[in-house]
Protein backbone atom coordinates (compact mmCIF):
# COMPACT_ATOMS: atom_id res chain seq x y z
CA UNK A 1 0.00 0.00 0.00
CA UNK A 2 1.46 3.52 -0.87
CA UNK A 3 2.68 5.24 2.06
CA UNK A 4 0.80 8.49 -0.19
CA UNK A 5 -2.71 6.97 0.78
CA UNK A 6 -4.31 9.97 1.69
CA UNK A 7 -2.15 12.62 0.69
CA UNK A 8 -1.58 12.36 -2.80
CA UNK A 9 -5.64 12.77 -3.42
CA UNK A 10 -4.94 15.82 -1.62
CA UNK A 11 -2.27 16.95 -4.59
CA UNK A 12 -1.66 14.85 -7.01
CA UNK A 13 -2.44 16.14 -11.00
CA UNK A 14 -3.41 18.97 -12.87
CA UNK A 15 -6.71 19.53 -11.17
CA UNK A 16 -5.54 19.86 -7.18
CA UNK A 17 -3.51 22.94 -8.55
CA UNK A 18 -5.00 25.31 -6.16
CA UNK A 19 -4.63 22.89 -3.38
CA UNK A 20 -0.70 22.94 -3.65
CA UNK A 21 -0.78 26.45 -4.17
CA UNK A 22 -1.76 26.78 -1.10
CA UNK A 23 0.34 24.64 0.33
CA UNK A 24 3.06 26.49 -1.47
CA UNK A 25 1.74 29.73 0.37
CA UNK A 26 2.62 27.96 3.92
CA UNK A 27 6.56 26.53 2.77
CA UNK A 28 5.91 23.49 0.91
CA UNK A 29 8.45 22.71 -2.07
CA UNK A 30 7.95 20.59 -5.24
CA UNK A 31 9.59 17.50 -3.87
CA UNK A 32 7.71 18.00 -0.70
CA UNK A 33 4.37 16.85 -2.97
CA UNK A 34 6.16 13.52 -3.32
CA UNK A 35 6.64 12.78 0.65
CA UNK A 36 4.07 11.49 3.01
CA UNK A 37 2.40 14.03 4.68
CA UNK A 38 2.73 13.66 8.85
CA UNK A 39 0.61 15.92 10.76
CA UNK A 40 2.04 16.45 14.23
CA UNK A 41 -0.68 17.62 16.73
CA UNK A 42 0.54 19.72 19.58
CA UNK A 43 -1.01 20.38 23.09
CA UNK A 44 1.39 22.96 23.70
CA UNK A 45 -0.24 26.33 25.24
CA UNK A 46 1.24 28.44 27.88
CA UNK A 47 -1.90 27.96 30.28
CA UNK A 48 -0.31 25.41 32.14
CA UNK A 49 2.87 24.06 32.88
CA UNK A 50 2.12 20.56 31.71
CA UNK A 51 1.83 21.86 28.00
CA UNK A 52 3.92 24.88 27.77
CA UNK A 53 7.21 23.74 26.22
CA UNK A 54 5.18 21.16 24.29
CA UNK A 55 5.52 23.39 20.68
CA UNK A 56 9.29 23.49 21.06
CA UNK A 57 9.44 19.50 21.41
CA UNK A 58 6.65 19.47 18.38
CA UNK A 59 9.33 21.12 16.37
CA UNK A 60 11.90 19.13 17.25
CA UNK A 61 9.13 16.29 16.25
CA UNK A 62 8.47 18.24 12.73
CA UNK A 63 12.37 18.92 11.98
CA UNK A 64 12.80 15.02 12.60
CA UNK A 65 10.02 13.53 10.21
CA UNK A 66 11.40 16.36 7.41
CA UNK A 67 14.95 14.38 7.85
CA UNK A 68 13.68 11.23 8.02
CA UNK A 69 11.70 11.56 4.88
CA UNK A 70 8.66 12.74 5.30
CA UNK A 71 6.40 16.25 5.08
CA UNK A 72 5.67 17.38 8.72
CA UNK A 73 3.03 19.44 8.84
CA UNK A 74 2.65 21.35 12.65
CA UNK A 75 -0.60 22.30 14.42
CA UNK A 76 -2.22 22.91 17.60
CA UNK A 77 -5.20 21.34 19.70
CA UNK A 78 -6.29 23.00 22.78
CA UNK A 79 -5.78 21.95 26.59
CA UNK A 80 -7.05 22.72 29.81
CA UNK A 81 -5.79 22.49 33.29
CA UNK A 82 -7.11 20.31 35.68
CA UNK A 83 -5.19 21.66 38.75
CA UNK A 84 -5.94 25.57 37.80
CA UNK A 85 -9.69 24.91 37.40
CA UNK A 86 -9.79 22.20 40.55
CA UNK A 87 -12.94 23.44 42.91
CA UNK A 88 -14.53 25.93 40.38
CA UNK A 89 -17.16 25.40 37.81
CA UNK A 90 -14.37 25.45 35.40
CA UNK A 91 -13.64 21.98 36.14
CA UNK A 92 -16.83 20.89 34.31
CA UNK A 93 -14.59 21.43 30.83
CA UNK A 94 -12.03 19.34 32.05
CA UNK A 95 -13.73 15.72 30.85
CA UNK A 96 -15.07 17.73 28.06
CA UNK A 97 -11.72 18.96 26.61
CA UNK A 98 -10.92 14.93 26.24
CA UNK A 99 -13.66 14.85 23.24
CA UNK A 100 -12.24 18.09 22.11
CA UNK A 101 -9.20 17.41 20.99
CA UNK A 102 -9.91 13.96 20.04
CA UNK A 103 -12.62 16.01 17.68
CA UNK A 104 -10.22 18.19 16.74
CA UNK A 105 -7.35 16.33 15.48
CA UNK A 106 -9.30 13.91 13.59
CA UNK A 107 -10.73 17.02 12.04
CA UNK A 108 -7.52 18.56 10.75
CA UNK A 109 -5.89 14.93 9.58
CA UNK A 110 -9.44 13.94 8.02
CA UNK A 111 -9.67 17.33 6.20
CA UNK A 112 -6.39 17.41 4.92
CA UNK A 113 -5.23 14.40 4.39
CA UNK A 114 -1.81 13.68 6.60
CA UNK A 115 -1.19 10.27 6.05
CA UNK A 116 0.36 9.61 9.51
CA UNK A 117 -0.18 11.34 12.75
CA UNK A 118 2.30 12.10 15.40
CA UNK A 119 0.25 13.41 18.75
CA UNK A 120 2.10 15.16 21.91
CA UNK A 121 0.06 15.86 25.08
CA UNK A 122 0.79 16.46 28.61
CA UNK A 123 -2.17 17.48 31.01
CA UNK A 124 -4.31 14.52 31.62
CA UNK A 125 -6.73 14.76 29.25
CA UNK A 126 -4.33 15.08 26.52
CA UNK A 127 -3.41 11.56 26.09
CA UNK A 128 -6.46 10.02 26.03
CA UNK A 129 -8.18 12.50 23.61
CA UNK A 130 -4.80 11.96 21.27
CA UNK A 131 -5.15 8.26 21.02
CA UNK A 132 -8.95 8.43 20.45
CA UNK A 133 -8.71 10.91 17.91
CA UNK A 134 -5.73 7.98 16.40
CA UNK A 135 -7.87 5.28 16.86
CA UNK A 136 -10.80 6.97 14.91
CA UNK A 137 -8.46 7.84 11.93
CA UNK A 138 -6.35 4.71 12.07
CA UNK A 139 -3.71 5.80 9.90
CA UNK A 140 0.07 5.03 10.86
CA UNK A 141 0.55 6.85 14.35
CA UNK A 142 2.80 8.05 17.13
CA UNK A 143 1.87 9.30 20.67
CA UNK A 144 4.68 11.28 22.43
CA UNK A 145 4.33 12.39 26.27
CA UNK A 146 5.59 15.71 26.84
CA UNK A 147 6.81 14.37 30.19
CA UNK A 148 7.14 14.73 34.24
CA UNK A 149 7.59 17.62 36.32
CA UNK A 150 10.66 17.49 38.82
CA UNK A 151 9.54 18.22 42.32
CA UNK A 152 11.00 21.18 44.21
CA UNK A 153 13.77 21.56 46.29
CA UNK A 154 12.03 20.98 49.27
CA UNK A 155 10.40 17.87 47.57
CA UNK A 156 6.80 19.64 47.37
CA UNK A 157 4.63 19.54 44.22
CA UNK A 158 0.63 20.29 43.26
CA UNK A 159 -0.30 18.06 45.64
CA UNK A 160 1.22 19.28 48.54
CA UNK A 161 -0.40 22.59 48.35
CA UNK A 162 -3.60 21.22 47.82
CA UNK A 163 -3.48 19.54 51.20
CA UNK A 164 -1.63 21.95 52.71
CA UNK A 165 -5.24 24.02 52.33
CA UNK A 166 -7.05 21.32 54.69
CA UNK A 167 -3.87 21.97 57.05
CA UNK A 168 -4.77 25.48 57.40
CA UNK A 169 -8.39 25.62 57.78
CA UNK A 170 -7.67 23.46 60.62
CA UNK A 171 -5.11 26.18 61.73
CA UNK A 172 -2.19 23.93 61.77
CA UNK A 173 -0.27 26.01 59.58
CA UNK A 174 -0.69 30.21 59.46
CA UNK A 175 -1.66 31.93 55.87
CA UNK A 176 2.24 32.57 55.33
CA UNK A 177 3.06 29.28 55.62
CA UNK A 178 0.68 28.01 52.98
CA UNK A 179 1.52 30.98 50.56
CA UNK A 180 4.97 29.32 50.84
CA UNK A 181 4.23 26.10 49.93
CA UNK A 182 2.29 27.72 47.34
CA UNK A 183 5.37 29.76 45.53
CA UNK A 184 7.77 26.68 45.26
CA UNK A 185 5.84 23.47 44.88
CA UNK A 186 5.78 24.23 41.05
CA UNK A 187 8.35 25.06 39.26
CA UNK A 188 8.88 25.02 35.57
CA UNK A 189 7.56 22.53 32.67
CA UNK A 190 6.13 19.18 32.93
CA UNK A 191 3.33 17.40 34.31
CA UNK A 192 2.29 16.44 37.93
CA UNK A 193 4.86 14.72 39.33
CA UNK A 194 3.53 11.14 41.20
CA UNK A 195 1.66 9.02 39.83
CA UNK A 196 -1.45 11.22 39.20
CA UNK A 197 -3.14 10.72 36.34
CA UNK A 198 -0.89 12.13 33.45
CA UNK A 199 1.80 10.00 34.26
CA UNK A 200 -0.40 7.36 34.89
CA UNK A 201 -2.10 7.65 31.34
CA UNK A 202 1.45 8.39 29.77
CA UNK A 203 2.96 4.64 31.37
CA UNK A 204 -0.51 2.87 29.91
CA UNK A 205 -0.06 4.14 26.40
CA UNK A 206 3.68 3.43 26.77
CA UNK A 207 2.54 -0.24 27.75
CA UNK A 208 -0.45 -0.30 25.29
CA UNK A 209 2.80 0.22 22.24
CA UNK A 210 1.40 3.51 21.42
CA UNK A 211 4.57 5.49 22.45
CA UNK A 212 8.08 4.37 21.98
CA UNK A 213 9.97 2.82 24.51
CA UNK A 214 10.70 4.82 27.39
CA UNK A 215 8.60 7.40 26.57
CA UNK A 216 6.05 7.85 29.22
CA UNK A 217 9.23 7.97 32.19
CA UNK A 218 11.23 11.02 31.08
CA UNK A 219 11.57 14.11 32.96
CA UNK A 220 10.05 17.21 30.67
CA UNK A 221 13.07 19.04 30.61
CA UNK A 222 15.85 16.24 29.78
CA UNK A 223 18.32 15.66 26.77
CA UNK A 224 16.55 11.77 27.20
CA UNK A 225 12.82 13.68 26.30
CA UNK A 226 14.43 15.77 23.24
CA UNK A 227 16.18 12.12 22.22
CA UNK A 228 12.39 10.94 21.95
CA UNK A 229 10.87 13.56 19.72
CA UNK A 230 14.38 13.06 17.49
CA UNK A 231 13.50 9.47 16.98
CA UNK A 232 10.03 9.94 15.91
CA UNK A 233 10.61 11.04 12.68
CA UNK A 234 12.40 7.68 11.63
CA UNK A 235 9.99 5.84 13.44
CA UNK A 236 7.08 7.16 12.06
CA UNK A 237 8.17 6.32 8.47
CA UNK A 238 8.73 2.81 9.50
CA UNK A 239 4.97 2.48 10.48
CA UNK A 240 4.45 4.21 6.89
CA UNK A 241 6.57 1.84 4.75
CA UNK A 242 4.92 -1.23 6.83
CA UNK A 243 1.82 0.10 7.20
CA UNK A 244 1.38 -0.58 10.55
CA UNK A 245 -2.04 1.24 11.97
CA UNK A 246 -3.40 1.82 15.93
CA UNK A 247 -5.81 -1.32 15.09
CA UNK A 248 -2.54 -3.41 14.71
CA UNK A 249 -1.63 -2.33 17.91
CA UNK A 250 -4.51 -1.20 20.02
CA UNK A 251 -5.82 -4.91 20.20
CA UNK A 252 -7.44 -6.69 23.37
CA UNK A 253 -4.08 -8.01 25.04
CA UNK A 254 -2.53 -4.74 24.31
CA UNK A 255 -5.20 -2.99 26.72
CA UNK A 256 -4.46 -5.78 29.06
CA UNK A 257 -1.26 -4.59 29.40
CA UNK A 258 -2.27 -1.21 29.87
CA UNK A 259 -4.47 -2.39 32.94
CA UNK A 260 -1.88 -4.57 34.13
CA UNK A 261 0.81 -1.30 34.16
CA UNK A 262 -1.65 1.19 35.40
CA UNK A 263 -2.21 -1.22 38.85
CA UNK A 264 1.48 -2.23 39.19
CA UNK A 265 2.36 1.58 39.45
CA UNK A 266 -0.46 2.29 41.63
CA UNK A 267 -1.84 4.36 39.36
CA UNK A 268 -5.16 6.71 38.90
CA UNK A 269 -9.02 5.51 38.51
CA UNK A 270 -8.83 7.71 35.88
CA UNK A 271 -7.34 5.13 33.72
CA UNK A 272 -10.41 3.25 33.81
CA UNK A 273 -12.72 6.39 32.32
CA UNK A 274 -9.73 6.59 29.67
CA UNK A 275 -9.36 3.17 28.70
CA UNK A 276 -12.49 2.39 28.39
CA UNK A 277 -12.88 5.08 26.31
CA UNK A 278 -9.94 4.41 24.03
CA UNK A 279 -10.45 0.81 23.40
CA UNK A 280 -14.48 1.89 22.32
CA UNK A 281 -12.43 4.22 19.94
CA UNK A 282 -10.38 1.21 18.35
CA UNK A 283 -13.72 -1.09 18.53
CA UNK A 284 -11.67 -3.37 21.36
CA UNK A 285 -14.14 -4.33 24.16
CA UNK A 286 -13.43 -3.32 27.32
CA UNK A 287 -15.56 -3.25 30.53
CA UNK A 288 -15.11 -2.67 34.12
CA UNK A 289 -15.10 -5.88 35.25
CA UNK A 290 -11.57 -6.19 33.14
CA UNK A 291 -10.11 -4.46 35.66
CA UNK A 292 -11.32 -6.59 38.20
CA UNK A 293 -9.86 -9.74 36.41
CA UNK A 294 -6.70 -8.41 35.75
CA UNK A 295 -6.28 -7.07 39.32
CA UNK A 296 -6.79 -10.35 41.20
CA UNK A 297 -3.43 -11.27 39.78
CA UNK A 298 -1.35 -7.88 39.17
CA UNK A 299 -0.09 -6.88 42.49
CA UNK A 300 0.54 -2.75 43.78
CA UNK A 301 4.76 -2.53 42.99
CA UNK A 302 5.11 1.17 42.98
CA UNK A 303 6.14 3.07 46.37
CA UNK A 304 5.25 6.26 44.38
CA UNK A 305 2.83 9.16 45.52
CA UNK A 306 0.03 10.11 45.62
CA UNK A 307 -0.10 7.36 48.89
CA UNK A 308 3.28 6.72 48.03
CA UNK A 309 6.82 8.54 49.09
CA UNK A 310 8.55 8.85 45.66
CA UNK A 311 8.23 11.21 42.60
CA UNK A 312 8.11 10.10 38.61
CA UNK A 313 11.42 11.81 38.15
CA UNK A 314 13.01 9.57 41.00
CA UNK A 315 11.62 6.38 39.07
CA UNK A 316 13.01 7.95 35.89
CA UNK A 317 16.61 8.61 37.49
CA UNK A 318 16.55 4.95 38.45
CA UNK A 319 15.25 3.36 35.00
CA UNK A 320 11.33 4.39 33.90
CA UNK A 321 8.97 1.82 33.66
CA UNK A 322 11.27 -0.85 31.24
CA UNK A 323 12.52 -2.85 33.89
CA UNK A 324 9.37 -3.28 35.69
CA UNK A 325 7.30 -3.55 32.40
CA UNK A 326 10.17 -6.30 31.89
CA UNK A 327 9.50 -8.17 35.23
CA UNK A 328 5.92 -8.17 34.67
CA UNK A 329 6.56 -9.76 31.20
CA UNK A 330 8.87 -12.68 32.74
CA UNK A 331 6.04 -13.16 35.60
CA UNK A 332 3.56 -14.01 32.66
CA UNK A 333 1.53 -10.81 33.47
CA UNK A 334 2.40 -9.23 30.47
CA UNK A 335 1.40 -10.03 26.80
CA UNK A 336 4.85 -10.24 25.00
CA UNK A 337 3.54 -10.48 21.54
CA UNK A 338 1.98 -7.39 21.36
CA UNK A 339 2.83 -5.27 18.36
CA UNK A 340 4.18 -1.75 19.30
CA UNK A 341 5.16 1.59 17.04
CA UNK A 342 8.97 0.18 16.95
CA UNK A 343 7.16 -2.74 14.70
CA UNK A 344 8.62 -4.78 17.26
CA UNK A 345 7.18 -6.93 20.19
CA UNK A 346 6.75 -6.08 23.11
CA UNK A 347 9.03 -8.59 24.14
CA UNK A 348 11.53 -7.67 21.73
CA UNK A 349 11.46 -3.84 23.13
CA UNK A 350 12.11 -5.18 26.37
CA UNK A 351 14.94 -7.81 25.84
CA UNK A 352 18.08 -5.81 26.51
CA UNK A 353 16.78 -4.08 29.63
CA UNK A 354 18.06 -4.49 33.05
CA UNK A 355 16.36 -4.72 36.54
CA UNK A 356 16.01 -2.12 39.00
CA UNK A 357 19.27 -1.83 40.84
CA UNK A 358 17.07 -1.79 43.98
CA UNK A 359 13.73 -2.19 45.02
CA UNK A 360 13.60 1.38 47.05
CA UNK A 361 10.67 2.65 44.44
CA UNK A 362 9.65 -0.58 42.70
CA UNK A 363 8.70 -3.48 45.28
CA UNK A 364 9.69 -6.78 44.84
CA UNK A 365 6.98 -9.06 44.32
CA UNK A 366 7.71 -11.07 47.93
CA UNK A 367 6.89 -7.52 49.17
CA UNK A 368 4.43 -6.00 46.88
CA UNK A 369 2.83 -2.43 48.54
CA UNK A 370 -0.51 -4.35 48.00
CA UNK A 371 -0.94 -7.81 46.99
CA UNK A 372 -3.80 -7.07 44.89
CA UNK A 373 -5.27 -3.99 42.74
CA UNK A 374 -5.87 -0.90 44.62
CA UNK A 375 -8.50 0.00 41.75
CA UNK A 376 -11.35 -1.92 43.23
CA UNK A 377 -15.12 -2.30 41.01
CA UNK A 378 -17.43 -2.05 43.49
CA UNK A 379 -21.39 -3.09 42.45
CA UNK A 380 -24.61 -3.25 45.05
CA UNK A 381 -27.84 -1.04 45.34
CA UNK A 382 -25.74 2.51 45.45
CA UNK A 383 -23.82 1.46 42.06
CA UNK A 384 -25.94 -0.88 40.03
CA UNK A 385 -23.86 -0.70 36.83
CA UNK A 386 -20.55 0.05 39.11
CA UNK A 387 -18.58 2.32 40.70
CA UNK A 388 -14.34 2.84 40.99
CA UNK A 389 -12.34 3.03 44.36
CA UNK A 390 -8.98 3.37 45.18
CA UNK A 391 -8.38 2.23 47.99
CA UNK A 392 -4.32 1.11 49.14
CA UNK A 393 -5.42 -0.46 52.42
CA UNK A 394 -3.81 1.86 54.27
CA UNK A 395 -6.65 3.31 55.26
CA UNK A 396 -8.88 -0.75 55.72
CA UNK A 397 -10.45 -2.25 53.34
CA UNK A 398 -14.38 -1.56 54.60
CA UNK A 399 -15.94 1.21 55.98
CA UNK A 400 -19.52 1.88 57.11
CA UNK A 401 -20.99 5.39 58.23
CA UNK A 402 -23.34 7.94 58.05
CA UNK A 403 -24.09 10.27 55.24
CA UNK A 404 -23.61 13.60 54.92
CA UNK A 405 -25.37 14.77 51.56
CA UNK A 406 -24.25 17.76 49.49
CA UNK A 407 -25.88 18.41 46.13
CA UNK A 408 -22.61 19.98 44.75
CA UNK A 409 -18.89 19.78 45.40
CA UNK A 410 -18.93 23.73 46.35
CA UNK A 411 -21.20 22.80 49.77
CA UNK A 412 -18.94 19.62 50.34
CA UNK A 413 -15.44 21.51 50.78
CA UNK A 414 -17.31 24.16 52.87
CA UNK A 415 -18.31 21.65 55.03
CA UNK A 416 -15.09 20.34 55.11
CA UNK A 417 -13.26 23.01 55.58
CA UNK A 418 -15.63 24.44 58.45
CA UNK A 419 -14.91 21.25 60.10
CA UNK A 420 -18.66 20.17 59.90
CA UNK A 421 -17.07 16.74 59.08
CA UNK A 422 -16.54 13.98 62.03
CA UNK A 423 -15.05 10.71 62.43
CA UNK A 424 -17.37 8.09 60.51
CA UNK A 425 -19.10 10.48 57.89
CA UNK A 426 -19.42 9.37 54.78
CA UNK A 427 -19.58 12.39 52.55
CA UNK A 428 -21.37 11.81 49.49
CA UNK A 429 -21.47 14.48 46.87
CA UNK A 430 -23.73 14.47 43.57
CA UNK A 431 -24.91 15.54 40.87
CA UNK A 432 -21.23 15.88 39.97
CA UNK A 433 -21.57 12.85 37.31
CA UNK A 434 -21.04 13.03 33.57
CA UNK A 435 -24.43 14.40 32.56
CA UNK A 436 -25.71 16.20 35.77
CA UNK A 437 -22.22 18.06 36.34
CA UNK A 438 -22.12 18.06 33.14
CA UNK A 439 -18.31 17.06 33.00
CA UNK A 440 -17.74 14.88 35.77
CA UNK A 441 -15.50 16.97 38.07
CA UNK A 442 -12.46 15.86 40.05
CA UNK A 443 -12.82 15.95 43.31
CA UNK A 444 -9.35 16.57 44.92
CA UNK A 445 -10.13 20.11 46.79
CA UNK A 446 -12.65 17.76 49.16
CA UNK A 447 -10.50 14.72 49.62
CA UNK A 448 -7.21 17.06 49.81
CA UNK A 449 -9.00 19.04 52.48
CA UNK A 450 -10.03 15.46 54.22
CA UNK A 451 -6.27 14.49 54.42
CA UNK A 452 -5.19 17.92 55.33
CA UNK A 453 -7.46 17.98 58.27
CA UNK A 454 -6.20 14.31 59.24
CA UNK A 455 -9.16 12.41 58.58
CA UNK A 456 -8.29 10.25 55.59
CA UNK A 457 -8.61 6.87 57.88
CA UNK A 458 -11.87 8.71 60.05
CA UNK A 459 -13.86 9.28 56.74
CA UNK A 460 -15.22 7.69 53.96
CA UNK A 461 -16.25 9.80 50.61
CA UNK A 462 -18.30 8.75 47.72
CA UNK A 463 -19.03 10.00 44.74
CA UNK A 464 -20.82 9.90 40.83
CA UNK A 465 -18.20 12.54 39.98
CA UNK A 466 -14.32 11.57 39.65
CA UNK A 467 -11.25 12.17 41.41
CA UNK A 468 -7.90 13.50 40.51
CA UNK A 469 -4.64 10.93 40.22
CA UNK A 470 -3.90 12.82 43.52
CA UNK A 471 -6.40 11.81 45.69
CA UNK A 472 -5.90 9.60 48.15
CA UNK A 473 -7.91 8.26 51.40
CA UNK A 474 -11.38 5.70 51.29
CA UNK A 475 -12.53 7.13 47.93
CA UNK A 476 -15.45 5.20 45.30
CA UNK A 477 -15.86 7.57 42.51
CA UNK A 478 -17.85 7.00 38.95
CA UNK A 479 -20.81 5.83 41.05
CA UNK A 480 -23.50 4.51 38.25
CA UNK A 481 -26.05 5.44 37.72
CA UNK A 482 -25.48 8.90 38.31
CA UNK A 483 -28.02 10.70 40.14
CA UNK A 484 -29.08 12.88 37.36
CA UNK A 485 -29.84 9.86 35.66
CA UNK A 486 -31.90 8.35 39.00
CA UNK A 487 -29.27 6.55 40.74
CA UNK A 488 -29.71 5.48 44.11
CA UNK A 489 -27.24 7.92 44.95
CA UNK A 490 -29.39 10.61 44.28
CA UNK A 491 -31.87 8.92 47.10
CA UNK A 492 -29.52 9.48 49.98
CA UNK A 493 -30.31 11.30 52.93
CA UNK A 494 -28.42 12.22 55.88
CA UNK A 495 -27.74 9.68 58.63
CA UNK A 496 -28.26 7.32 56.16
CA UNK A 497 -25.78 4.30 57.14
CA UNK A 498 -23.41 3.79 54.03
CA UNK A 499 -20.74 0.08 53.38
CA UNK A 500 -17.97 0.11 51.50
CA UNK A 501 -16.50 -3.17 51.18
CA UNK A 502 -13.66 -3.58 49.23
CA UNK A 503 -13.10 -7.23 50.23
CA UNK A 504 -16.73 -8.16 48.72
CA UNK A 505 -16.53 -5.13 46.30
CA UNK A 506 -20.05 -4.44 47.25
CA UNK A 507 -20.75 -0.36 47.88
CA UNK A 508 -24.62 -0.94 49.47
CA UNK A 509 -27.01 1.85 50.92
CA UNK A 510 -28.28 0.20 53.84
CA UNK A 511 -31.71 1.46 53.41
CA UNK A 512 -34.68 -1.30 52.79
CA UNK A 513 -35.76 -1.83 48.96
CA UNK A 514 -39.36 -0.30 50.25
CA UNK A 515 -38.49 2.85 51.22
CA UNK A 516 -35.89 3.31 48.67
CA UNK A 517 -38.73 3.18 45.95
CA UNK A 518 -40.60 5.90 47.85
CA UNK A 519 -37.83 8.20 47.72
CA UNK A 520 -37.41 7.40 44.23
CA UNK A 521 -41.05 8.72 43.58
CA UNK A 522 -40.66 11.65 45.31
CA UNK A 523 -37.31 12.22 43.24
CA UNK A 524 -37.18 15.43 41.69
CA UNK A 525 -33.54 16.41 39.41
CA UNK A 526 -32.42 19.48 40.53
CA UNK A 527 -29.69 18.94 38.02
CA UNK A 528 -28.98 22.63 36.10
CA UNK A 529 -27.78 21.53 32.73
CA UNK A 530 -27.17 24.55 30.10
CA UNK A 531 -29.65 24.92 27.27
CA UNK A 532 -26.69 25.92 24.92
CA UNK A 533 -23.15 25.65 24.32
CA UNK A 534 -20.31 22.80 24.87
CA UNK A 535 -21.55 21.59 27.79
CA UNK A 536 -24.94 21.51 26.85
CA UNK A 537 -23.72 19.50 23.67
CA UNK A 538 -21.68 17.19 25.69
CA UNK A 539 -24.44 16.21 28.15
CA UNK A 540 -26.62 15.71 25.77
CA UNK A 541 -24.64 12.86 24.06
CA UNK A 542 -22.28 11.74 27.07
CA UNK A 543 -23.08 8.03 28.52
CA UNK A 544 -22.43 6.50 31.59
CA UNK A 545 -19.10 6.49 33.34
CA UNK A 546 -19.10 3.04 33.70
CA UNK A 547 -18.66 2.83 29.79
CA UNK A 548 -16.24 5.18 29.85
CA UNK A 549 -18.23 8.87 29.89
CA UNK A 550 -17.89 8.14 25.85
CA UNK A 551 -19.51 10.69 23.35
CA UNK A 552 -19.76 8.91 19.69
Amino acid sequence: MSSRKYSKELVDGPNQAASRSMLRGVGFTTEDFTKPFIGVASTGAKVTPCNMHLNKLSEIVEDSINTSGGKGVLFNTITVSDGISMGTQGMKYSLVSREVIADSIETVVGCLGYDGLITIGGCDKNMPGCLIGMARLNRPSIFIYGGSIRPSKKNTDYVTVSEKVGEFSKGKINEEELIHFEEISVEGPGSCGGMYTANTMASAIEALGMSLPGGSSQDAVSDSKNQDCLNAGKAIMYLLEKDIKPSDIMTRKAFENAITIVIALGGSTNAVLHLLAMAHSIGVKLSLDDFTKIGKKTPVLADLKPFGSHYMSELNASGGIQPLMKTLLEKGLLNGECLTVTGKTLRENLENISPYENDEIIKSFEDPIKEDSHLRILYGNLAKDGAVAKITGKEGMCFEGKAKVFNSEEDGVDAILNNQIKDGDVVVIRYEGPRGGPGMREMLKPTSAIMGLGLGDKVAFITDGRFSGGTHGFVVGHISPEAAEGGVIALIKDGDKILIDANADQLTLKVNDDEIERRRLAWKNPSNIPKRGVLSKYAKSVKSASLGAITD
